[in-house]
């Protein structure tokens, strides 16, 4: 999963740091190997965020492994970061103990433009074009890439097939019966929709993106501030005012709970809960984009997902691309490994998308379908400062806090100062 401000809550507070040399694993409290030695010249310090999905962990140090044995020169230490994983990689990044390789989720193009990661373009070479479109041009800065997408996390709309057909209604097309469908199923002990336990989740952003409006431009000027992404707003607003929506649920949108125990019939969640979404419903579930709000816009499904970069100003930067290239650019079957086995998730590259097997069918062949057709991305500028300017502004707006309008324009100007400030200008 991508965001960052749910690593706290749904990422497993797991830690430690493990060497992976040629044939032996090593941890930094007790060794398999009395010496403690090695015949790698090179030793790689590769950061993951503490994934929750079992297994994770173990696969990440295989994956180390098979690289060592591959690459005997090379050894690599697996760190596992628990909690503020971003904080910890921006702090350390300042630091001579910055990873060699780390992973980072909703790329940021200010870690470009400070020198802090290197461009991957070589390590991509002829399989560039086999990455989707929307993988490559979250990671591009001027015309260079920076990352290499490990996964895509798509984020939709699930609903419950008998609880629709139970009260009449079809699938929502449009916003319009989106609102009508969340009303409709709200009763006086439970509510039709679960958005997030701040009512607002993505849509905020995915309502601007569904009635044709953008976030930045790739010129780095703030486009939110739009008439038709107020309109969208404003119209966001009646789900609240419906009194739709669910609040205030023990876990938050990312996890699938609130749908799975009958508590809401429609809640936005991602793709990585539909194992659980399917071992507790069966096959009584469907996937739906959020719903074009009006005339000219178009359904939105957001993928953000982990991208492996490389620190520009470490030592062994050479070493570092040999393992991102090695391992999310031509070890296929590791990269289906990663996305089907641990969560679900959809791999990058869209040959190895087309043969992972959980991804061939049903629900999860439709999300793949949504991805492609109405995927977005958040832009690179889409930082923490950019977004909290935004989200407030948007957060007042749905609860009839102040005029929309105001509220938008002063969201834009404190946005385009953090933006300038990232881009220098």
């Amino acid at each position: 999963m991508s965001a960052r401000r749910f690593e706290l809550s749904r990422r497993g507070f797991l830690t430690g740091s493990l060497l992976v040399t040629a044939g032996t694993v090593l941890t930094t409290a007790c060794s398999t190997d009395p010496g403690g030695s090695s015949s790698a010249g090179t030793t790689l310090n590769v950061w993951y965020h503490a994934y929750g999905e079992a297994g994770a962990q173990q696969a990440a140090l295989r994956y180390a492994k098979e690289f060592t044995k591959a690459n005997p020169d090379i050894a690599v230490k697996v760190t596992w970061v628990p909690g503020d994983y971003s904080g910890k990689v921006n702090a350390t990044l300042l630091t001579d103990a910055a990873p060699d390789v780390f992973e980072i989720g909703d790329f940021s193009e200010s870690l470009a433009r400070r020198g802090q990661i290197a461009a991957l373009d070589d390590v991509y070479g002829s399989t560039r074009s086999d990455f989707n479109t929307n993988a490559v041009e979250s990671v591009t800065v001027d015309g260079k890439l920076y990352g290499v997408k490990m996964v895509d996390d798509v984020m939709m709309l699930y609903y419950r097939k008998s609880a629709l057909s139970k009260a009449g209604i079809t699938p929502p097309a449009n916003f319009d019966e989106l609102v009508a469908a969340a009303k409709a199923l709200s009763t006086k002990k439970s509510k039709g929709l679960f958005l997030g336990n701040d009512g607002v989740g993505d849509s905020a952003i995915l309502s601007v993106w569904s009635n044709g409006g953008d976030l930045v431009t790739p010129d780095g000027k703030v486009a939110f501030g739009s008439d038709r992404a107020l309109e969208a707003l404003k119209g966001l607003k009646r789900l609240h005012d419906d009194k739709s929506l669910l609040l205030g649920f023990p876990t938050d949108w990312w996890d699938p709970s609130a749908l799975t125990q009958g508590v809401v019939p429609m809640q936005w969640s991602g793709l990585w809960a539909m194992p659980a979404v399917s071992t507790a419903l069966g096959d009584d579930f469907g996937v739906l984009p959020w719903p074009a709000y009006g005339t000219g816009g178009t359904p939105a499904v957001r993928v953000g997902g982990w991208t492996s970069c490389v620190n520009a100003k470490g030592r062994n930067a050479a070493a570092a691309k040999k393992f991102v290239q090695w391992l999310w650019v031509r070890q296929s079957d590791l990269q289906k490994d990663f996305a089907e086995s641990y969560g679900l998730h959809v791999p990058p590259r869209t040959s190895v998308a087309a043969t992972a097997k959980k991804l061939s069918s049903g629900p999860a062949k439709e999300v793949v379908g949504l991805a492609a057709k109405y995927g977005k991305h958040n832009p690179g500028t889409w930082d923490t400062a950019v977004s909290s300017a935004f989200n407030g502004a948007a957060a007042k707006i749905v609860g009839g806090q102040g005029d929309p309008a105001a509220l938008l324009a002063d969201a834009v100007k404190k946005a385009q100062r953090e933006i300038d400030k990232q881009l220098g200008r």
